[in-house]
This record gives C-alpha cells, structure tokens and sequence, in this order.
C-alpha cells in the first residue's frame, strides 16, 4: 500500500504560482512512477503530468506545457507540481497517483494509488 497526501492549493490570480506537494508512505517510493492529474467540475479527470520511477522522460499535458513542472526527491519521498503562469481554466481539484508501472502512463487505469486532492482556483 502506498499512501499519498498532496498538499499546497489554494486561491491565486490568473498569473500567479503555486507548488503543490504529493508525500507518499508506505511501500518504496522510488519503485513507482508518478502523476499529476486534475478534475474540474463536471468534467474527466485527466492527466497533466508524469515523472517515470528510473530516468527517462517526464509528459505534460499540451494544456501545461511550458508553464508546470514536475519534479520528485525520492529521498523525501516526495512528487512536486510547479504551475507558473496559471489560468482560470487551471482551476480544478488536483490529485496525485502513483502507478507500478516503470515508463509513464497517462491512463488513469494505470495508477494503482490515489491521493485526496488538493483545490487549486485560479481567478481572473
């Protein structure tokens, strides 16, 4: 079992950033590849991006790129989101999810630990 808490949302002006956190306990943090996911009200979660377990290539979603970044400190046991430049249409409840597999995946079905979510609003 891995057990993910994200942290940092919040209320911030069309422009503006936040840095969300994703702490994970449990079972070796550094076995699992790691998403950013988001969900807006009446709409499908869906991915804004992965950071594989081993090397290889970090995804954004095309909506993110160029303004979020997304990092991990395996020795904190930590997965971060840096949103810069945010819009109104970033706002959305934002989860973190940890999958087994080893590359990274944007299907949702893929991640087998889910967080809480964290509500990021973004005014204009």
């Amino acid at each position: 079992q891995v057990q993910l808490v994200e942290s940092g949302g919040g209320l911030v002006q069309a422009g503006g950033s936040l840095r969300l956190s994703c702490a994970a306990s449990g079972r070796t943090f550094s076995d699992y590849t790691m998403g950013w996911f988001r969900q807006a009200p009446g709409k499908e979660r869906e991915i804004v991006a992965a950071i594989p377990r081993i090397g290889g290539s970090t995804y954004y979603a095309d909506s993110v790129k160029g303004r979020f970044t997304v990092s991990r400190d395996d020795a904190k046991n930590t997965v971060y989101l840096q949103m810069n430049s945010l819009k109104p249409e970033d706002t959305a409840v934002y989860y973190c999810a940890a999958s087994r597999l080893s590359l990274v995946t944007r299907s949702t079905v893929r991640y087998n630990y889910w967080g809480q979510g964290t509500q990021v609003t973004v005014s204009s």
